[in-house]
């Protein structure tokens, strides 16, 4: 054998193995029982669903056929870019036509989560994109995703799901005022907490101070989107003025140490969604995602989607990726999912039901069960 043929049988050996891994990873992944604590009902709709309910309701649309309308609702051949990435909302905000829509959207969010093994999801959304292009009332927006969810929850039964009310920065603040009033008359087993969302730059969290106070003193659980735009500054605030248990993103706080230290010391938790950080261009590459730096500082990190939809992702796949594209060890996967637990705003009364249940659940991944259990 010459040794150019030598080298061409190393390279495909070679080839084979990564690929072998890649497969065995991808079903460890979509094995492994998981937590999506981020994740947007708006960024979440089957693609298939749209073209369905722009035909029932007569929305134009720049193609019906899924494939064709594809680029304008996901992100495929986009540059990374933060408002590019919000210019697909504007399109999914008009298939919030009906109840019926409503309703629909929100249990195929729940069932895919479902699909992906998801145990234990918490869905956000802004109630305001949902009732806007029909002018419903919030309120009533409200309780239809409830209901969409115990529906989902009685049916499937593989899946625990609470819901975060999110306030959008741009929004007036009657509006953000009213939403915190619904999310304190509806708190309860669904309805669990209270998000900030949207222009960091222009609408920072301290002028939504009394907003979360009120929030807070109901009882509400607090997160809040920070640490993209504006860099570790917002995640200061979110904490200081909002009172954040945890971090939306905020993965820009290992810009400044005395932000980091505040996070590990009050063991706020951060909700990281790898892929989203490109589109959004908040990392330019994979290879230089601060995972990794977030995990060796004992940060509480966690893995989530954001909007699976637009990034054309699953967990499963995030997970993934954050292996083999990002370099984080296998087993800071498992003590992702004890943060996710314990950071979970799920009922008290059931927090130590869904740690329980991890722990049985992990049974097939012997290193993980023992990781899971490790104090921290």
């Amino acid at each position: 054998m010459t040794n150019d043929l030598k080298e061409v049988g190393t390279k495909s050996i070679t080839h084979h193995q990564e690929h072998a891994r890649g497969e065995s990873l991808r079903e460890w992944a979509l094995d492994l029982p998981k937590i999506d604590l981020h994740r947007h009902i708006e960024g979440s709709l089957r693609l298939n669903t749209l073209a369905d309910i722009a035909t029932e309701h007569g929305i134009d649309l720049p193609s019906y056929d899924v494939e064709q309308l594809r680029p304008y609702v996901q992100m495929t051949d986009d540059a990374p870019d933060f408002h590019r990435f919000l210019e697909k909302f504007q399109l999914l905000r008009r298939f919030y036509t009906s109840k019926e829509a409503v309703q629909r959207i929100v249990r195929e969010a729940v069932l895919d989560a479902a699909s992906d093994n998801i145990k234990y999801l918490e869905l956000r959304f802004n109630p305001v994109a949902l009732a806007r292009i029909q002018n419903f009332p919030l309120h009533e927006v409200v309780e239809w995703v409830e209901a969409a969810v115990a529906e989902v929850q009685e049916v499937e039964g593989g899946i625990r799901t609470c819901l975060i009310l999110q306030i959008g920065r741009e929004e007036p603040m009657r509006t953000a005022n009213e939403i915190v009033d619904i999310a304190i008359d509806r708190f309860g087993p669904l309805v669990r907490g209270i998000d900030l969302a949207g222009d960091e730059v222009n609408y920072p969290a301290h002028l939504f101070t009394e907003q979360f106070r009120r929030a807070r003193e109901a009882g509400l659980n607090i997160t809040a989107h920070a640490g993209e735009a504006v860099g570790a500054r917002s995640v200061h605030e979110a904490i200081k003025c909002l009172g954040a248990q945890r971090i939306g993103h905020g993965i820009r706080a290992v810009e400044n140490s005395d932000v980091v230290r505040l996070v590990y010391e009050n063991e706020i938790a951060l909700e990281v969604c790898p892929t989203s950080n490109i589109h959004t261009g908040v990392v330019r590459g994979l290879n230089q995602h601060p995972l990794i730096d977030l995990f060796n500082l004992r940060l509480r990190v966690t893995i989530n989607t954001d909007d699976p939809s637009v990034s054309a992702t699953t967990l499963s796949n995030e997970y993934v990726t954050a292996i083999t594209a990002i370099g984080l060890q296998q087993k800071f996967a498992y003590r992702a999912l004890r943060h996710a637990v314990d950071a979970a705003f799920i009922p008290p009364e059931e927090q130590e039901w869904l740690r329980d249940s991890f722990h049985e659940w992990l049974a097939p991944f012997p290193e993980g069960v023992e990781i899971f259990d490790a104090d921290y």
